[in-house]
């Protein structure tokens, strides 16, 4: 599984990567790692996706002193989410997965349609996932950019280029 962090190593919230994965450790999940340093925290457990979300989102939030977000994903729900990306790859941009609690990409998507893309930039829902392109160095000129950050939208969802879903896909299989 993973447990993607929302919000790491962004502004004030710097997190050592290694340091998370010994709060992991202490809840009792196993063979703890990361990937980068955007809080993609991968493991193993017996526990169910609920049960583990309130238990690290609590370890989490106590050992730092601060109320933080996590949204866990399996090897499959993974490989869907590399599977079901809509955009055909292109050197020039970037396709962003939005990892939101579910039906919340509705709510993405009625964001994106409030706003003037920027030149090649595209949103899509798929198989219930959302997707975002931009065109690689225009992501902070976008309107659609500013829902990043949102505070009021920060236990909601969280993102992560699609390569970067790649690797952490390709880390899973390989533990």
């Amino acid at each position: 599984m993973c447990a993607f962090l929302r919000g790491v190593n962004i502004g004030s919230n710097k997190m050592n990567m290694a340091e998370v994965c010994d709060v992991f450790r202490r809840e009792k999940v196993h063979k703890v790692c990361s990937m980068l340093a955007t809080g993609n925290i991968l493991f193993e457990s017996r526990l169910t996706k609920t049960d583990l979300h309130a238990i690290l989102e609590k370890g989490l939030s106590e050992h730092y002193g601060m109320k933080l977000y996590l949204f866990i994903k399996d090897e499959v729900e993974i490989d869907d989410i590399l599977k079901s990306t809509p955009f055909e790859p292109n050197p020039d941009l970037q396709v962003y997965a939005f990892i939101c609690e579910s039906g919340f990409e509705m709510e993405l998507m009625d964001r994106f349609s409030h706003i003037t893309p920027v030149v090649d930039e595209k949103a899509q829902i798929k198989d219930g996932q959302f997707y975002w392109q931009v065109r690689k160095g225009a992501t902070l000129d976008s309107g659609f950019s500013k829902i990043l950050g949102d505070k009021q939208l920060k236990n909601r969802f969280t993102s992560r280029n699609i390569n970067t879903m790649q690797k952490v896909y390709d880390r899973l299989i390989s533990l």
